[in-house]
């Protein structure tokens, strides 16, 4: 057995044809081969991404992504890998080399001094515990609309000031005790993962600015097939934002009647008010500890991460 890197024209050719019955959401081949090409292509792709395989006689027989991010847990800042897309051509099924595979790379991350490896799985968890992956709390919300206050704002499109959001969020996020790194190359990595996700919905960008700074802004899609504005992600910086965020998500659905999504992180969570929360079975967030260092942070974190009423990941963090 070998693992290799897969070059991103051999990924499309060799993998994405089988892959796309499972992920491509509803996108052409075209458009789903177009999306991973511009990931791939992106500032990020080219330094932090690639996508690997398991070879046996120099025959791909299972693969997956490779994300690379920095992780804050505590006070301490962690190396971690994001791991997405295991797949194993259906012929080749039930032979273990997906647990070849990410043994291999488990293996190789902890030589190469990652801390941790991080991931979301969409089949029974177990699969993943067996191999030494801890589940976090990953679950949804679902809010009535027309319980949401309703509030005259002066709302405009996040889209041309991601430099803006990029401080909102900042603003906010240095507050929890745990999250994912958000470097430029990320933010750039974001946008496009964002786009690609048009084809579930209207894409929604709303922010509500004071002076030249953006205080809250909502990210989302509408999708009228389930009569829902699915919310990825929300941020504020002040008490005025804070109060502006239930309005813009009131704005952001306009008449459809739920909004739903992730439930989120912490100091964002207690925007919310107490709505239908329930466990997601997909997208079961998990962490693999490879560290001396990843396990003490771990250690000092882990109970409010597992008690609390928060989750620790925002949508736009999947992989």
């Amino acid at each position: 057995m070998q693992l290799t890197t897969i070059a991103p024209a051999d990924y499309v050719r060799d993998v994405l044809p089988h892959s796309s019955s499972l992920w491509a959401q509803g996108r052409t081949f075209e458009q789903y081969a177009d999306d991973f090409a511009a990931v791939a292509a992106s500032g990020y792709g080219r330094r932090r991404f690639r996508t690997t395989g398991l070879r046996i006689e120099g025959a791909l027989v299972a693969s997956c992504k490779r994300y690379e991010r920095e992780l804050r847990c505590g006070v301490s800042t962690l190396r971690a890998t994001g791991i997405g897309a295991v797949f194993t051509p259906a012929e080749l099924r039930g032979r273990g080399y997906a647990t070849a595979l990410l043994g291999a790379m488990l293996d190789a991350e902890r030589a190469a001094g990652t801390d941790v490896v991080y991931l979301f799985s969409d089949i029974h968890p177990v699969f993943y515990e067996r191999l030494g992956f801890i589940a976090v709390p990953s679950r949804t919300f679902s809010l009535r609309a027309d319980t949401l206050p309703v509030r005259r704002l002066e709302v405009e499109s996040t889209s041309d000031d991601w430099s803006g959001v990029r401080r909102c969020f900042e603003s906010l996020d240095a507050r929890r005790p745990f999250a994912l790194k958000r470097t430029p190359l990320v933010w750039e990595w974001l946008r496009i993962a964002a786009q690609s996700r048009a084809h579930e919905g209207q894409r929604i960008e709303l922010s509500v600015r004071r002076g030249r700074g953006v205080i809250a802004y909502v990210f989302g899609r509408r999708v009228p097939r389930v009569d829902a504005f699915v919310v990825d992600e929300f941020a504020y910086t002040s008490d005025e934002g804070f109060d502006a965020v239930l309005p813009l998500l009131r704005s952001a659905a306009g008449d459809l009647r739920k909004v739903t999504g992730w439930l989120p992180p912490g100091l964002a969570r207690a925007v919310l008010p107490r709505g239908a929360v329930r466990r997601r079975t997909s997208a079961i967030a998990m962490v693999a500890l490879l560290s001396p260092g990843a396990h003490t942070a771990w250690s000092n974190t882990a109970p409010g991460i597992l008690a609390g009423d928060a989750d620790i990941y925002w949508a736009t963090d999947h992989i």
